[in-house]
């Protein structure tokens, strides 16, 4: 039983990296998208609290959304999607301001497009690590 615990925790570990992986990719790839921490080591901090912010986001809400608002990702052809990961990002940028985190987004469209960089930076670094699935 402990070591189902300990393949949970890596594998939270993981997620909330490769999440601050794919957050720092948007921040350097669209503009709107900052990260206002002094030095490095502040950067990687405000990386990894957004990443653990996103993932927990992601988490609780993205499913709900996705039950409740099935029919219109059905007759987009899940199109939807974007959307709801633009403004999950949006609520990302929110919670880390009330935690004082200078991380910011700078509106829908940039939030938009950095949900796409982050749903593919995501899904490509998932590809070559472990989920703690692999029993």
């Amino acid at each position: 039983m402990p070591q189902h615990g300990n393949i949970y925790v890596v594998s939270l570990i993981i997620r909330v990296i490769v999440n601050a992986l794919a957050l720092w990719a948007a921040v350097l790839l669209i503009d709107g998208i900052e990260v206002t921490a002094q030095d490095t080591v502040g950067q990687i901090l405000v990386y990894l609290a957004v990443g653990a912010i996103f993932g927990v986001v992601n988490a609780v809400i993205k499913p709900i959304v996705k039950t409740v608002g099935c029919l219109f990702y059905a007759l987009t052809l899940g199109l939807i999607g974007l959307l709801v990961n633009a403004l999950l990002l949006m609520l990302t940028n929110w919670i880390a301001g009330l935690f004082d985190l200078p991380f910011h987004i700078d509106g829908f469209w940039p939030a938009f497009w950095g949900a796409i960089v982050v749903t593919i930076v995501s899904w490509l670094l998932s590809m070559f690590l472990p989920d703690g699935s692999d029993d």
